[in-house]
């Protein structure tokens, strides 16, 4: 098998609008240009200028994660039904986020769900059903590692769809998660957002990485060519998808420390189980944390 690093090295430069700027970027060149390594953290109007120190982010994340065991000790007992939705641009840290957020939960019934492209026979089917299948049991807490929004991104930015079933998908969603909701499931929708550097930084070392190159792959490329079509489908999809049934809750990711605990947080403080040490959880970083369009349109 080809590795990343052989196949990126057939992949031209680059031409790329950045920050109102032609720039070139070629990613097979080990070392990351200096306009994206000075600027990836502060991309897309980032509000800080560190990431968080490793020892407060590790006991943060300690403190929260004590929350999270008994939060699902409390679904056991009683029966709730969580799910949990992360999207985002390739890169934004989706995959990291779900592995931390789910790192002492018991696996028998903390379950990830990260699908494959449809097979003929699920391409035939209601959009939603091979998503539905996977849908929590009494005491379950899921993840999905994208979900149906992918017909809100990729799908109709990469030509996956027509632009009849975007719109059918853009309409139909809020009543399929109203149903959702309606039975009792306790339903969350992340967006991380990243900064066009940031993500550009992040397939650099992905691809240079003898542990990560395997996850480069030619819509890697597909995402930095189209950064701006991108910004159009997530802002069409939080516009029409959002709800007070199922809202969006956008957290700013550049930095993947903040961008976790601010995840975990969220859920902690939205669901009541007992025993709850709220100092310890304590209070959402405006900054990186916000609902649905005002949200974006602040950051923006």
């Amino acid at each position: 098998m080809e590795s990343a690093p052989e196949a990126t090295a057939r992949i031209e430069p680059l031409a790329l609008r950045v920050d109102g700027r032609e720039r070139v970027f070629d990613i097979a060149d080990p070392k990351l240009p200096d306009w994206i390594d000075k600027k990836a953290l502060k991309s897309g109007g980032y509000p800080y200028d560190e990431k968080m120190p490793l020892k407060e982010y590790q006991e943060m994340q300690e403190r929260l994660q004590i929350e999270l065991v008994k939060l699902l000790a409390w679904m056991q007992k009683t029966g709730e039904r969580v799910m949990v939705l992360f999207e985002g641009r390739d890169a934004a840290g989706k995959g990291g986020t779900i592995s931390v957020l789910r790192s002492y939960m018991n696996p028998r019934i903390a379950r990830n769900v990260a699908l494959t492209k449809p097979t003929e026979r699920e391409s035939g089917q209601w959009y939603y059903q091979r998503y539905v299948e996977h849908f929590p049991t009494s005491g379950e807490f899921v993840t999905f590692d994208r979900s149906w929004y992918n017909r809100a991104g990729v799908e109709p930015v990469m030509g996956f769809c027509t632009p009849e079933q975007h719109e059918h998908f853009l309409a139909e969603t809020p009543r399929f998660e109203k149903q959702i909701v309606r039975d009792g499931v306790r339903f969350f929708k992340f967006w991380l957002d990243i900064g066009q550097e940031m993500q550009l930084k992040r397939f650099h070392d992905r691809v240079h990485s003898p542990l990560t190159n395997w996850k480069f792959s030619p819509m890697d490329v597909a995402g930095m060519i189209r950064w701006d079509d991108y910004t159009k489908a997530r802002d069409q999809m939080v516009e029409r998808t959002q709800s007070d049934h199922a809202p969006w809750t956008i957290v700013r990711a550049n930095d993947k420390r903040r961008a976790r605990l601010a995840v975990m947080r969220h859920i902690l403080l939205e669901l009541p189980y007992p025993g709850r040490d709220a100092d310890g959880i304590g209070a959402p970083d405006k900054k990186i944390f916000g609902k649905g369009t005002k949200f974006l349109k602040k950051i923006s």
